[in-house]
């Protein structure tokens, strides 16, 4: 079943690959097709107009070369209008292999109850605070009164203040962002932040694209440059080179690259990064990451629960606390190190913790359960004899 499931999206994949081919190709196709009838029918009109005038009466050959031209405008149209209509019919196909994959009963795969008394209000607090870091704030505080959960609004302040900065940031306005991190600055120098320096230096080549006219205040604003020097010495004498240029304008010097329109989507990821870090929070919301990870494991639960159902194995699954098989959801979603039993080769969890032997070694608390002979326990690595009661749990 699993290869399956594999055989029918990688025939999806393909689709949707044939689709984006003729897309492009298509593409190409019109543009230069249309561009060539416009310069034919543009010259056919100047020749006209260079010969007879625009009131005399045209040759029979020029009568006949009209007629042709109207005819190749014709089987132009006509042949993009069947290529469009071909590629109608490829995105139909795709849309069917969509449909083939996609499984709209997850039930099965879901606990019953799993969503009552606590875990209904962690629930509720990640969803609000979801909505708190997207700017939805009318949506957090309704699902609040809704749910009848009681939010301190210092709690909120500081996702009002991060999404107002981000929104002017977006409209590449400096000025908020430089005044939070210039009232942050010891706390993100203590994690080695480089945000207020690019936020600097963003402001800097705003300057410079107003040309000459700016030249004595980028001058000026140069010295705030001054607390980085040390760190940053390279990207200031950049920076300070890229004056000379002011008059032939910076988008026509070695220095265009200062112009890249992609550092105002990187200055929103670091302020993003380096703000949540200061509020002691993740970069992304943990709903989204829930979500994501729901997202990756879904598909193979609905395999493995498939598999299960047809060969009848009651009990290998019992929803609890852990799932039937391994869900990879790659080095993305690793947030913590993770510790496997070596004698029982089992991944710790918070009821069978990791517990250090006094010689040093490591293993899980059912494995040491296990291996104790009355009062003493021989480690399974090295020959060292100790008491069970001995071992300590150990954090990751």
């Amino acid at each position: 079943m699993a290869s399956q499931g594999k055989d029918s999206r990688e025939g999806g994949n393909s689709e949707l690959e044939k689709v984006l081919h003729k897309f492009s190709g298509y593409g190409q196709l019109c543009e230069r097709g249309l561009e060539e009838l416009i310069d034919y029918t543009g010259g056919l009109k100047h020749e006209i107009l260079q010969s007879h005038g625009q009131d005399a009466e045209l040759s029979g050959t020029l009568s006949l070369v009209l007629t042709q031209c109207c005819k190749r405008i014709k089987d132009t149209v006509q042949k993009l209008a069947s290529d469009h209509k071909d590629i109608h019919s490829s995105v139909s196909r795709v849309g069917k292999a969509i449909d083939k994959n996609f499984d709209s009963d997850i039930s099965s795969v879901g606990i019953d109850g799993c969503w009552q008394a606590d875990s209904q209000r962690l629930l509720n607090e990640v969803m609000v605070e979801h909505f708190f870091r997207q700017g939805m704030l009318d949506v957090a505080e309704e699902l609040c009164q809704e749910s009848g959960l009681s939010v301190d609004p210092s709690q909120k302040e500081p996702f009002v203040e991060l999404n107002r900065i981000l929104e002017a940031l977006k409209v590449r306005v400096l000025r908020p962002a430089l005044e939070w991190a210039v009232s942050n600055r010891e706390m993100l120098i203590a994690q080695n932040s480089s945000l207020e320096f690019k936020l600097h230096r963003l402001y800097f080549i705003s300057l410079l694209m107003g040309g000459t006219t700016n030249q004595r205040e980028a001058l000026q604003y140069a010295k705030n440059f001054q607390p980085f020097a040390l760190n940053h010495q390279k990207d200031i004498q950049v920076l300070m080179g890229s004056l000379v240029y002011l008059r032939q304008g910076i988008e026509n010097s070695p220095y265009v690259h200062l112009l890249d329109a992609n550092q105002w989507a990187d200055i929103c990821d670091i302020f993003t990064r380096d703000a949540c870090a200061l509020l002691g929070l993740s970069v992304e919301s943990p709903l989204s990451v829930s979500f994501s990870a729901g997202c990756v494991a879904l598909p193979a639960l609905i395999n493995i629960k498939a598999v299960i159902e047809q060969r009848q194995c009651t009990g290998v699954w019992n929803q609890k606390d852990e799932l039937p098989i391994e869900v990879d959801l790659g080095k993305k979603c690793w947030y913590h190190s993770i510790f496997a039993c070596p004698i029982l080769r089992q991944q710790t969890t918070d009821n069978n913790p990791p517990m250090k032997l006094v010689c040093g070694h490591i293993i899980s608390r059912d494995a040491l359960n296990k291996m104790f002979n009355g009062s003493k326990l021989k480690c399974p690595y090295c020959p060292m004899e100790q008491s069970p009661g001995d071992a300590k749990q150990i954090f990751f």
